[in-house]
């Protein structure tokens, strides 16, 4: 395995002038009870135009709509200061935006910004999406007692059995059980209303913007996605707190979307699906854009539930690269560390760096690198562009204890998954480590211990490729 050396990169943050407006000053009202929207609105946009500074939001609950970021303002939330979204099918068109790659139909996100520079949240408060308003629930991630609470809200259900799924609105449940609108229709926006909640935003939505920071605030019970920058440059997220309930579908915390220059520090995630997600875009649709996701550094994080700690793809068909993680916990997450792709994604991920990693209670893999993910193509209509890769990718100093299989690494073909190096890793498991379809996975002080006797351990060094396994004893 080539060793490569990751070059030190610097991240940008805005800087802003002392200048400041409360919204209480241009009329808000607290309580939650009082729709804000104009008022936050309004006082974003004198900020900005005055030059830039501050808005601020005190202690209390205000109730607002979808808010627009513009250059050279920070929302501040001060502590006690509550954000409350409406969940309202007049406060949130229907537009045509960039989804995992591909166009398509959102609602407005409740925070969003475009092409801005020079913006930021933060504070102490807390951002509420009401997302519990938007979104589905399974039957089988819940208990009896929450489903009924469930069905008292709403009788709307499909599937029988464990498999039900149950919705909070008609336009939820009939926008699932037809066929999704192609954003491209020139009616499409129009036939898509009779399903708004089935378009269901993100929280934080931020195109192409330059220069941003979150710091210090919660953000929790997103719609869909908490945290999705797309095609951002210099994005710093810290000491921040992302939350969902465990069961929130697609409630991922952080999707890294084709960004560049972006710094991850001191942050907690508990969510319900990937919670640190480096993703750019799906199919040869995104691939179209030659924007990789590269240079990102995540530090001195904690992910408690979430489908993954630390997750690349499955839409990384733009590319992933450069990226290092490192001194983070990951606590009862299904997956430790999971990279997942598919046949069709196409893209290479590379040149990635995980370092001092601790895990408790992985039920799942602790170490996971699929191409086995939800979506593939026909195998004899792919194209060369269509098989995804992971390359060059270094682990080591890992601690894992009570996990479900220790390691597992499942390509498309030998060329799929190579030149992986898992270094200096401690793992106790039910299961232990299977690679297909990979090679030159290159393992070096790798010790697999079995969880029900600790006193069984194989310490692994070798260079092993597709066929090999490792059964506990």
């Amino acid at each position: 395995m080539k060793k490569r050396e990751f070059w030190n990169f610097s991240v940008e943050e805005p800087e802003f002038p002392e200048r400041s407006v409360s919204v209480l000053d241009l009329g808000a009202i607290k309580g939650g009870m009082i729709t804000n929207t104009e008022i936050f609105n309004r006082a974003i946009r004198m900020i900005h135009e005055e030059g830039g500074g501050h808005v601020v939001v005190p202690s209390g609950i205000f109730l607002t709509g979808p808010l627009t970021l513009l250059s050279n303002v920070d929302l501040h939330l001060e502590r006690g200061a509550v954000i409350l979204f409406t969940h309202s099918e007049k406060d949130y068109p229907l537009i045509r935006t960039d989804f995992e790659g591909e166009e398509r139909i959102r609602a407005l996100a409740p925070i969003h910004a475009q092409d801005q520079e020079n913006i930021a949240i933060t504070g102490d408060g807390i951002i509420n999406g009401n997302g519990h308003q938007w979104r589905l629930v399974k039957r089988s991630k819940t208990t009896d007692a929450q489903w009924e609470d469930l069905l008292k809200r709403s009788p709307l259900v499909s599937g029988v059995g464990g498999k039900q799924v149950w919705f909070p609105s008609q336009s939820s449940f009939d926008g699932h059980m037809n066929p999704e609108i192609n954003a491209k229709d020139a009616d499409a926006l129009e036939k898509a209303q009779k399903y708004f909640d089935y378009y269901r935003p993100e929280m934080i939505k931020l195109v192409s913007c330059k220069r941003v920071l979150i710091e210090g605030v919660t953000l929790q019970n997103s719609p869909a996605w908490n945290i999705h920058p797309l095609f951002c440059e210099h994005f710093t997220l810290r000491n921040v707190m992302v939350r969902n309930p465990w069961n929130a579908q697609n409630g991922d915390g952080l999707d890294l979307d084709s960004c560049k220059y972006v710094n991850i520090t001191k942050s907690r995630f508990d969510v319900g699906d990937d919670a640190i997600c480096m993703k750019s875009g799906k199919n040869a649709e995104a691939r179209k854009v030659k924007r990789p996701t590269e240079c990102v550094n995540i530090e001195s994080c904690i992910v408690y539930h979430g489908h993954g700690g630390f997750t690349v793809g499955s839409e990384m068909s733009r590319g992933v690269r450069n990226v290092r993680v490192r001194n983070c916990d990951f606590i009862g997450t299904d997956v430790g560390i999971r990279f997942k792709s598919t046949l069709g994604r196409g893209g290479v991920v590379e040149d990635i760096h995980i370092d001092d990693i601790n895990m408790l209670d992985i039920p799942k893999h602790a170490i996971l690198f699929t191409m086995a993910y939800a979506g593939a193509i026909d195998p004899e209509n792919a194209s060369k562009e269509d098989f995804p890769e992971f390359k060059n990718i270094t682990i080591s100093n890992v601690n894992a204890l009570n996990c479900g299989q220790a390691i597992g690494i499942d390509g498309i073909n030998n060329d799929s998954i190579h030149d992986i190096l898992l270094n200096n890793i401690n793992i106790s498991a039910y299961k232990g480590a299977k690679v297909e379809a990979a090679r030159d996975i290159y393992m070096q002080n790798v010790a697999v211990s079995n969880s029900n006797d600790h006193y069984k351990t194989k310490v692994i060094n070798e260079t092993v490729g597709d066929g090999y396994e490792y059964l506990m004893e």
